[in-house]
């Protein structure tokens, strides 16, 4: 398997964003409740359900949380109706740009993205305009320390994975997205801890970004991860890692 990292740097992820608890409690209630309305409130039986869940728990969201969100999500207690959208288009330098958003008023979004994507010199487009320039593939992350690279590659594997790359403290194992649910499924039942797993968009080549260019690409994509309704957003750039550094200081 693959020692060759494609994960590095297309996915931008802010840390001040991870530290605003509570837009991320906001982000995993909104998952589980779709969770738990596409699939039904036993994550047992609901992979996308019990994944939101050890989402949820990873973040230290309240037991009572969780299950207020699983009932919404049922219909068993009232709540907002949410609806998945997902908005393709463009940054500056020709970035690729998807965005995956949960929301309970269609017109208002879609209003303010189309406004965060031209006053940062981007542009909304249509559906399918990007898409075809990733693959959608499933991540799930393992924590070094919890296992060794044969005992996963041989649990990853048997399970329909693809790919075991090394992220220094953590694998990534990656699978076609079909596969996700019994590689996640067999990684649990070995006992073995993940960090994270999701179904997530990877891009089929990526655009090189530096300088003034990559700071208008990276201040867009901030403002549209920290928008209200949005889940993911997931782009095409590349930058060298100590400019992005040098930029998130």
């Amino acid at each position: 398997m693959s020692g060759h990292s494609k994960w590095a740097t297309i996915k931008h992820k802010k840390a001040a964003q991870d530290a605003k608890r509570g837009k991320v409690f906001t982000r995993l209630i909104r998952e589980i409740q779709i969770a738990s309305r596409e699939g039904g409130g036993d994550p047992d039986a609901n992979p996308r359900l019990r994944t939101a869940i050890a989402a949820a728990k990873g973040q230290s969201m309240p037991q009572d949380n969780i299950k207020k969100a699983i009932l919404r999500g049922t219909g068993q207690l009232e709540g907002a109706s949410y609806e998945e959208i997902t908005f393709e288009g463009y940054a500056p330098s020709g970035v690729a740009v998807i965005v995956e958003v949960v929301t309970d008023n269609r017109n208002r979004t879609v209003s303010e993205l189309r406004y965060l994507f031209s006053k940062n010199g981007g542009n909304l487009g249509e559906n399918g305009c990007v898409a075809w320039m990733f693959n959608k593939q499933s991540l799930v992350i393992v924590p070094k320390e919890d296992t060794d690279e044969e005992q996963l590659m041989d649990i990853a594997l048997g399970a329909g994975s693809e790919d075991l790359v090394d992220e220094g403290e953590n694998w990534h194992v990656v699978s076609p997205c079909e596969a996700h649910n019994d590689v996640v499924k067999a990684i649990e039942e070995a006992g073995v801890a993940t960090s994270s797993a999701e179904v997530t968009m990877v891009p089929q080549s990526t655009v090189q970004i530096e300088g003034k260019s990559a700071t208008t690409v990276l201040r867009m994509l901030d403002l549209l991860e920290d928008h209200d309704d949005v889940q993911n957003v997931y782009s095409n750039f590349a930058i060298d890692d100590k400019e992005l550094k040098a930029l998130s200081a």
